[in-house]
């Protein structure tokens, strides 16, 4: 999985978990960094949310389920 297909289903997913448009959540998650799996072994991606405190709690339960689910990606 790409980051960019990760951050595609973590935005449909928080349109299904907490309504809103994929554009506002995209600018809320911001982008999917992706580390070197020999630094980052059990998981090589981060994000860094930028919405509301509200906006940020939704989007931090998320990433931890993704977290497990998806826990390498690849860069673009």
């Amino acid at each position: 999985m790409t980051a960019g297909e990760l951050q595609d289903l973590l935005v449909t997913a928080l349109v299904r978990k907490a309504g809103g448009s994929k554009r506002d959540w995209r600018a809320a998650l911001g982008k999917v960094r992706v580390y070197s799996p020999e630094t980052h072994p059990h998981c090589n991606w981060s994000v860094a949310p930028s919405g509301s405190n509200g906006e940020n709690a939704i989007i931090e339960r998320l990433l931890d389920d993704f977290r497990g689910k998806h826990p390498l990606v690849t860069g673009e």
